[in-house]
């Protein structure tokens, strides 16, 4: 019997330290393009919202995906890279895909 797996969407939002937000775009820029090589990642795309913050969405084919990347170097790397980038912690929310709409009803 074939294990059924549901992809993994995540949003991180991230809050620009004072002045910094050119800073941490360059860092994200840097890292976006290996992040993409990873296992198992669909989509880790960087968006701004109307008051300046960032929100990254991101899919995974599987939550081990998401654990390895999370458990990464290249995430380990871009954590010593926010370092005095950010307000304060990112906030990262994890989805779950609800049955709807069928094919365009989820990422």
């Amino acid at each position: 019997m074939c294990e059924v797996t549901n992809p993994v969407i995540v949003t991180a939002y991230f809050e620009p330290a004072d002045g910094k937000k050119e800073a941490l775009l360059e860092v994200l820029g840097e890292f976006i393009p290996r992040v993409h090589e990873e296992q198992g990642c669909e989509l880790y795309a960087i968006h701004e919202a109307p008051d300046g913050s960032l929100v990254m969405i991101e899919k995974w084919a599987t939550l081990a995906d998401l654990e390895a990347h999370g458990a990464g170097a290249v995430m380990a790397e871009i954590n010593v890279a926010f370092q005095g980038k950010l307000a304060g912690a990112p906030r990262v929310v994890t989805l779950a895909p609800l049955p709807f709409g069928g094919t365009r009803g989820a990422l």
